[in-house]
């Protein structure tokens, strides 16, 4: 079988579990995004997905991130960035990305702050909350208003940064009825968190390959998948 096709084959199989969950749910299935985790793929494999019609990719490390970009430029699709950011890579990710899932600190958002009024932009962004995962990801859940707090008020006119939701990682991978309550939790904070602001914050990025079905029964907006769509990652 030729790459594209299994890759489309595959594809189309978590497609067809994410209607399933949605049904499950009484939900719409065009309620919940797919981010095909792209991170140590080749660019090949992304083309190949954007032809069977999947736009929305995400990637963990921005030089490779970026040198995907360039390659693909042209292509109707839509970078996600991921994984844990570095202050010092800000320049690099702000405006680049459709959307920031790892915000997790002041000083990351102030200096994503500095660089998109710099370069005029506005950049979305989703604050990351550790809910006990164990690489300690995210910021604790204590912290999660006082950083809300400021990343509303980072504007300056039509630049700055966009605040539209949250992200976690479970405590435990592959563990979907253990991750459930991380994901019903983080929906609860997500809506306390939108009616305090008063704003409304709609995305809820939580569930990947092993869990993504418990994640849109309790609310997921995005699934980041990657396993099963891409079969194993390769080494770096």
């Amino acid at each position: 079988m030729k790459r594209a096709e299994e890759l489309s084959l595959r594809l189309a199989g978590v497609k067809r579990r994410m209607a399933a969950a949605c049904a499950r749910a009484n939900r719409p299935p065009e309620s919940v995004r797919l981010i095909a985790v792209s991170k140590f793929h080749p660019a090949s494999d992304i083309a190949a997905l954007a032809a069977a019609g999947q736009r929305e990719f995400g990637e963990s490390y921005a030089q490779e991130a970026l040198a995907k970009q360039d390659e693909l430029v042209g292509q109707d699709i839509l970078w996600h960035f991921i994984g844990g950011l570095q202050t010092k890579k800000a320049r690099q990710v702000v405006g680049r990305f459709a959307l920031v899932h790892s915000l997790d600190s002041e000083k990351l958002a102030r200096e994503l702050f500095k660089r998109a009024r710099e370069d005029r932009v506005l950049q979305p962004v989703l604050i990351e909350v550790n809910l006990g995962e164990e690489q300690k990801a995210g910021v604790d859940e204590a912290d999660l208003d006082a950083l809300a707090d400021l990343v509303v008020t980072l504007k300056d006119g039509g630049s700055g940064l966009d605040l539209r939701g949250l992200m976690c990682l479970p405590p435990r991978f592959d563990a979907p009825e253990e991750a459930r309550e991380a994901f019903a939790y983080l929906r609860d904070l997500r809506d306390a968190l939108a009616a305090r602001l008063g704003t409304p914050l709609p995305e809820l990025s939580m569930g990947m390959t092993g869990d993504f079905e418990a994640a849109i029964e309790e609310g997921a907006t995005m699934i980041r998948v990657g396993t099963s769509i891409f079969g194993t990652r390769p080494k770096r």
